[in-house]
């Protein structure tokens, strides 16, 4: 695979840690949902279905070892959400955390954003190494004084103490959502965000909770003629005022918020034509996209549906300019599928930090890259077996039919219960963070 800085050079990815349980028994709430790598990717953050996050912090590289890049430790672990229960609509509200996203850092501390179904929160997190002394109206303990007792004033002061890592609420966004939370995406301006739920997108300011605007709504008048909802929703990277939305029928619509306050009428519909061939009950199922993700460039953006990853030049409407297949062996299984709800998975998808690699899960803790340069792809699998560090990670190849050869593996034999949904890459490093059920895999190439 080439890397991330482009070049011919092939990389050979190596395991460098896991976290999580080893027992096979997982708990529903330590389920990873989303993870997601800061600006400059010296953080590492995942929520689960527990409603917590946890923060991975990159160790400073060793200077004697300059071979070995920073490990990740825990850094904090917070409860972001809390089981809440709608009594209008008796509705149970999970605490699953669906979406975390990182606003660019401004000063010492770091500010994120987390999302269950229905509410949205912008969490501080900060560093504490020192703390004041010498009140003159409180004991050391906190009790307060009698003003009467106190005869000499004295100047407090701080004294330093063991780091403590705070995660604070500083904004809670609530009672916008009618329908699922499914996105947020924070604008280039770092002021608003969007949120996007089935059938609305919402614009917030980040320092006004008690409203938002409407951006898209489309809920038809009577819910009977509904025929699609929206799945996805990201701003652009540079251009404040453009968002692209996709929609379970594989179509994306890129809005422009200068041409009206309710952005129904798209600017742009990108869509390709279903090839007649490939027609059957599953299309409209499996063309349903999963996620969108713009380039770092702004040039781009990917799409993922259940078989396979788009590249769209923002300029071309018609078609994708790429197109790669992530698990096109399991098109014949599809009925199966469909059977054990697997069909209805949603992975979503990641670019490297120049753009010139795509990666995203499949099945049996798979994962796929497709270099857009050399066109090469490769399957890799994240997995306890082969979990000593710097251990060069060997392609997996799946066998779709007929005689098998002998590292290949039989798509009858894929574990349709591991799969890997949830990726993140490095912004500037060949280092990525891969989610199995209740796992974190890191891996990076190889230093030479």
């Amino acid at each position: 695979m080439a890397g991330a800085g482009g070049g011919g050079n092939d990389i050979q990815w190596c395991f460098s840690q896991v976290k999580g349980a080893v027992d096979d028994d997982v708990a529903e709430a330590d389920i990873i949902s989303t993870v997601e790598f800061n600006h400059s990717g010296e953080l590492l953050a995942t929520g689960d279905k527990g409603g917590r996050v946890v923060i991975f912090q990159q160790e400073q590289e060793n200077k004697i070892q300059s071979l070995s890049r920073g490990e990740y430790n825990v850094y904090s672990t917070f409860q972001s959400h809390e089981p809440e229960f709608d009594y209008l609509k008796s509705l149970e509200i999970e605490e699953k955390i669906n979406k975390i996203r990182w606003l660019p850092q401004k000063n010492a501390a770091q500010f994120l954003l987390s999302t269950n179904d229905k509410t949205i929160k912008l969490w501080k997190i900060s560093e504490r190494d020192k703390r004041p002394e010498g009140y003159n109206l409180k004991e050391e303990d906190g009790r307060y004084r009698d003003p009467s007792t106190v005869t000499t004033l004295r100047v407090p002061v701080f004294r330093p103490m063991d780091l403590m890592v705070e995660a604070s609420p500083r904004r809670i966004f609530a009672n916008a959502h009618t329908y699922h939370i499914n996105s947020i995406s924070i604008n280039s301006d770092y002021e608003t965000y969007l949120s996007a739920d089935d059938l609305r997108i919402n614009l917030w300011h980040l320092e006004i909770t008690d409203r938002s605007f409407n951006i898209v709504d489309i809920k038809p008048a009577n819910m009977e003629e509904l025929t699609e909802v929206i799945t996805a929703a990201e701003f652009h990277p540079n251009s404040c005022n453009t968002f692209v939305y996709s929609s379970s029928k594989g179509t994306i619509r890129l809005c422009d918020m200068r041409a009206s306050a309710l952005c129904d009428r798209h600017s742009k519909l990108f869509e390709e034509p279903e090839d007649p061939s490939n027609r059957s009950f599953f299309s409209e199922i499996i063309s349903s996209i999963s996620d969108v993700k713009f380039s770092h460039s702004g040039r781009y953006m990917m799409t993922r549906d259940y078989l396979s990853v788009k590249i769209w030049d923002l300029n071309m409407e018609n078609r994708p300019v790429e197109t790669y297949q992530v698990h096109e062996y399991l098109r014949s299984k599809l009925c199966s599928l469909y059977e054990n709800d697997c069909i209805f998975d949603k992975f979503e998808c990641c670019w490297n930090g120049s753009d010139s690699v795509v990666m995203t899960g499949s099945y049996n803790n798979f994962f796929r890259m497709f270099d857009r340069n050399t066109k090469r792809d490769i399957t890799l699998e994240a997995s306890r077996e082969n979990n000593k560090p710097r251990t060069v990670l060997k392609p997996r190849k799946v066998c779709a039919s007929g005689k098998r050869k002998k590292d290949e593996i039989s798509v009858d034999s894929l574990d349709f219960n591991k799969k890997i949904l949830h990726t993140a890459w490095h912004p500037k490093e060949n280092i990525i963070a891969v989610a199995t059920t209740n796992n974190l895999y890191i891996f990076q190439d190889k230093v030479n």
